[in-house]
């Protein structure tokens, strides 16, 4: 007998299967801005850690995306498991924004002092 997909793997698929992906997205700009940008308000040691924990994520992430598929969005993922990924793009978040403030404060900051030329 053949099982024809259920119309709650369909939901599953087109919630589930965007989620991954913005979060692989998030990581990944997240990953590139600490490999590549100073930081000076983020010590060594936490800019290490955040860059760890990020490349975890990204690699649970990419087998959730793998089992998902293997299985043709027949299985979900618990909540348990994507909240702690969820968790890390919020911090990832609040570095860019904090990152973004500094800048706009350097800028106005420049700005400032060829006014005062």
């Amino acid at each position: 007998m053949f099982d024809s997909p259920s119309p709650n793997a369909d939901l599953l698929r087109s919630i589930l299967e965007p989620l991954l992906e913005d979060f692989q997205y998030w990581f990944q700009r997240s990953r590139l801005l600490l490999e590549t940008e100073a930081l000076p308000f983020l010590g060594t040691e936490q800019r290490d850690s955040l860059l760890k924990r990020i490349v975890v994520a990204q690699q649970e992430v990419s087998t959730a995306q793998m089992l998902f598929r293997a299985t043709g969005g027949q299985v979900g993922i618990e909540l348990s498991v994507m909240k702690p990924w969820h968790d890390l793009v919020a911090e990832c978040w609040q570095v860019a924004v904090r990152r973004r403030m500094q800048e706009a404060a350097a800028q106005a900051s420049d700005e400032k002092d060829c006014n005062g030329l």
